[in-house]
């Protein structure tokens, strides 16, 4: 495994951080230890980047509000917002019949099904109120419940809304063997970037939406370069930005193919391994 094994400094500008195994531990905590890390960081100039799967709504509010934390790639890459400016500088919507299409899917298997509109969660509260029953971590169902606008009906909600920039589909499953199946069959549709985060879960979004494109989309904004971007991950959501940013960094906890992809492999999202990896190539 490659931990650390070359800690020369970089020229890094912007660094991406996934959230959940990544720059959150496992009880959904940032630690007092990686926020002097950022701090740090941020005093030396460096853009730090949210980039999660996550909707807007759904990012930690101690993160919406650290200083100089000024924008966030949620949704995967399907949107990117500027929150000094309040407003969203790119966004990449699903296909609204193709996102039908997915809930269509998601509906035939037991699911806990969610839908983000506009940087909005939503899902059918009878589902969110069975939250343990398709996610194992309590720190993960006190998430969902405390971030979702949960509706009576989400069908009538995907109604409603259309129109609107529909920035994800996602679903847990309660079997493993089910989420392959609509994998499977859901990338038989195609138009659609379809990945995973979490155990027996699975995202679509828009094709030429991932982390990976939104950070070197976000990068030219900014005038850097993919040389000098960073990022650290550990899902399979992860691997565009592992792969395109200049210095690639896994957590020891990541998937294999993240491992496998990065440049440089930290510590795990418990052992503050994101900070670690920032002090050793950017402070």
């Amino acid at each position: 495994m490659k931990i650390m094994e070359q800690a020369g400094k970089r020229n890094i500008k912007m660094i991406g951080f996934d959230l959940d195994g990544t720059l959150l531990n496992d009880q959904k905590e940032l630690t007092r230890y990686t926020r002097d890390v950022l701090l740090r960081a941020r005093e030396k100039g460096v853009e730090l980047v949210v980039a999660t799967g996550r909707p807007i709504t759904g990012v930690p509010k101690e993160l919406l509000e650290f200083p100089g934390m000024r924008y966030v790639l949620a949704s995967n890459g399907g949107r990117i917002v500027d929150r000094q400016e309040k407003k969203t500088i790119y966004e990449c919507p699903v296909d609204y019949d193709l996102a039908v299409k997915v809930l269509r899917i998601f509906d035939e298997y037991d699911t806990l099904k969610e839908i983000y509109f506009d940087g909005m969660g939503f899902a059918k509260a009878g589902e969110v109120d069975r939250a343990e029953a398709y996610v194992e971590s309590q720190p993960v169902v006190e998430y969902i419940r405390s971030t979702r606008t949960k509706v009576p009906d989400l069908w009538e909600k995907m109604r409603e809304m259309e129109g609107c920039a529909l920035d994800k589909v996602h679903a847990v499953f309660r079997r493993e063997e089910d989420r392959r199946e609509a994998r499977r069959r859901i990338e038989e549709l195609g138009g659609l970037a379809v990945t995973s985060a979490i155990s027996r879960n699975l995202e679509a979004n828009a094709l030429g939406a991932d982390k990976g494109a939104g950070l070197l989309r976000l990068g030219r904004h900014l005038g850097i370069s993919r040389e000098e971007i960073m990022a650290c991950g550990d899902g399979e959501n992860d691997l565009a930005m592992i792969r395109s940013a200049g210095l690639g960094v896994a957590m020891a906890n990541a998937a294999k193919s993240v491992i496998e992809a990065a440049d440089y492999v930290t510590l795990s999202n418990n052992e503050d391994g994101a900070a670690l990896a920032v002090e050793k190539f950017v402070l």
